[in-house]
């Protein structure tokens, strides 16, 4: 029998007051529309943290990546509240730190630094789905 992985789930930072924030939403959106749209779900925080059950009964049957975008770690620390151990969790902080981005980002106004970070993100994302794929951590429920 093939088993196959099948979903990752993607839980990113909902903060709109900071440009790190809207750039975990972009990036996950393109791993969800455009790099990886048949494995990847995206789970909402908003609905996460008020007790959906849908969300976070996803979350403990299928890994979750967690995408935040500063160290209070929102979206990382939902999930292992409600829902278990997340598989990997991404701080874009620390990698705009580690890529030696200096530049202040816009919140009300993301332009190409933005976009260009949002896409770098995105393929960080898709390695990280690829990895637990090639590791065989999910199968088709």
């Amino acid at each position: 029998m093939d088993m196959q992985p099948k979903k990752v789930g993607v839980l990113s930072c909902s903060g709109e007051a900071e440009a790190e924030g809207t750039i975990c939403r972009n990036a996950v959106r393109l791993v969800m529309e455009k790099y990886r749209p048949d494995v990847v779900t995206t789970l909402c925080l908003p609905l996460y943290l008020a007790g959906d059950t849908g969300e976070r009964e996803f979350a403990k049957k299928f890994p979750v990546i967690s995408v935040d975008g500063c160290g209070k770690l929102c979206a990382r620390r939902a999930t292992e509240k409600y829902s278990g151990t997340v598989q990997d969790a991404i701080d874009l902080r620390a990698l705009l730190e580690e890529w030696g981005v200096t530049e202040k980002l816009s919140r009300s106004h993301p332009g190409e630094l933005e976009d260009k970070l949002a896409e770098r993100l995105a393929a960080e994302i898709v390695k990280r789905i690829d990895a637990i794929i090639e590791d065989g951590k999910i199968v088709e429920r």
